[in-house]
């Protein structure tokens, strides 16, 4: 019998993870027979499973269907009801299906609730990202970050994304072939950042980093042992790669070898600041990451869906071609957009925010109740993770009417508060949600204004071992000049 390297990696991965888990099942089975929460939580119905384990297998498994890891949420929605329980990796974990719950969680965010992720998540992003920081520290760097991603500092970000859209569209409108709007989307959003973020221009340095940088995203949800050959194990080592990159770009601006005008410089020139006006170098780095893990495939999912609404609603996409085509003409040809060009793309934003309720890009928002609390009524206890269920809430049909329709009109009028999440609100809001909106209308006004398309491929499965929901097949498209 043959049995290739690879299956012999899967193999032996499968083998200690289920190993190990017996070990740990047998450990817990006899220092408890009982279930230590299991006479506090009655009060919500759920599983906890097997000790420790709880249903952390049926999550992975879920995560590597090509029906999504939202699929073990909405089973368990669909056998215990609206608020139920689970255990995944012995943290006991609540899904919060209502905008009176997420306004709850997002009102006292900091105060009563801190960022849950699993273990795996926060490895990944490392110890001194904003994922993984206390709440002070949180402060201090967000606030330290937070005035490069304002929409007037990105204004020159602007230019910069439309040429790259241009330039590449009209490559593959010329060359006439297929091609998947997701990748296109990845490596474009992820060239684009690399030269915001690090002036990194090198295409085979940007190469090296997207390989690493998607390693790193693999295991994000993973099993976290460092075995050699397993998804964990990969992201941690090209993590460690990354960090190296990172280090020795910051060693060449500190000797006077670089000098750019990027993020990473206005962060070093704080070097003579007193400490808390400025970032260490692990935090510098580990943030680098953040952001570009972040941002690699959550903008390029949105991009991707909008595409695929588009297509399967003509008449929204011959409005919006309509808004582009107007603003198109009213400047010289050939020029590029500028900020004041997507202030005028009002139903281009309305686009953006129905493609956003409707493709749950980022499926629940993890929190950790910091004390014990009610939320909606329900009790929830001290180290519990508490997660906002997005998609519960953005096709809940007593918010929005018609839920599952794609309805960019329904925006003209203001919806509930707390009702629309796909940036988060509050003092954790996303970060780099200028940046994503700034891509997102260039690839718009570039697309429609310029380009009629079909979708070479209608498969609606999602891939596999993606937290993000995205087309297994991409969403493939051909060009077609207007």
């Amino acid at each position: 019998m043959n049995i290739s390297h690879e299956n012999l990696i899967i193999f032996l991965e499968n083998y200690f993870l289920i190993l190990g888990s017996l070990f740990i099942i047998g450990i817990a089975y006899l220092i408890s027979r009982a279930n230590s929460d299991g006479k506090s939580t009655t009060s919500i119905p759920g599983n906890l499973g097997i000790p420790f384990i709880g249903e952390g297998f049926s999550f992975l498994s879920a995560a590597n269907s090509s029906k999504g890891c939202y699929e073990f949420v909405r089973l368990r929605r669909l056998r215990h009801g609206d608020w139920f329980k689970t255990r995944i990796f012995g943290k006991i974990h609540v899904f919060v299906p209502s905008v009176e719950g997420a306004k709850k969680i997002y009102t006292n965010d900091l105060t009563m609730f801190n960022k849950g992720y699993l273990k795996s998540m926060a490895d990944a992003a490392g110890k001194k990202s904003l994922f993984s920081v206390p709440q002070e520290s949180h402060k201090r760097i967000r606030r330290l970050l937070s005035d490069f991603f304002s929409m007037n500092s990105l204004s020159i970000f602007v230019p910069i994304v439309d040429k790259m859209i241009t330039q590449r569209l009209n490559n593959l409108e010329r060359d006439g072939q297929s091609f998947g709007v997701f990748n296109f989307s990845t490596k474009m959003t992820f060239a684009a950042t690399c030269k915001m973020l690090m002036s990194i221009t090198d295409a085979s340095l940007v190469e090296q980093i997207e390989r690493d940088i998607t390693a790193v995203s693999n295991a994000v949800i993973s099993f976290p042992v460092m075995i050699p050959g397993t998804t964990y194990y990969k992201g941690i080592k090209a993590r460690k790669r990354i960090m190296k990159t990172f280090k020795e770009m910051i060693g060449k601006r500190r000797n006077g070898e670089e000098n750019l005008d990027d993020f990473l410089q206005r962060m070093i020139e704080r070097d003579s600041y007193p400490n808390n006006e400025k970032l260490d170098d692990e935090e510098i780095m580990d943030n680098l990451l953040t952001m570009m893990l972040s941002g690699q495939n959550t903008t390029a999912a949105a991009m991707m869906w909008s595409v695929k609404f588009l297509s399967d609603h003509t008449d929204v996409q011959d409005k919006l071609r309509e808004e582009q085509v107007s603003i198109l003409r009213s400047k010289p040809e050939g020029t590029l957009l500028t900020l004041k060009d997507l202030e005028k793309m009002s139903y281009a934003s309305k686009v953006i925010k129905e493609t956003l309720r409707m493709a749950n890009i980022v499926l629940w928002i993890p929190r950790v109740a910091l004390e014990n609390c009610t939320i909606d009524g329900i009790e929830i206890k001290r180290g519990w993770h508490v997660n906002i269920d997005a998609p519960r809430i953005h096709f809940d049909p007593e918010t929005y009417k018609d839920p599952f329709l794609f309805n960019p009109s329904r925006w003209d009028e203001m919806q509930k508060p707390y009702s629309y999440i796909p940036w988060g609100t509050g003092p954790r809001t996303c970060l780099g949600m200028n940046m994503a909106k700034i891509t997102m209308l260039a690839f718009l006004h570039r697309l429609t204004s310029g380009y009629k398309w079909t979708v070479d491929d209608e498969d609606p499965r999602l891939d596999r071992k993606s937290f993000i929901p995205r087309l297994q097949s991409g969403c493939p498209i051909t060009l077609a000049a207007l």
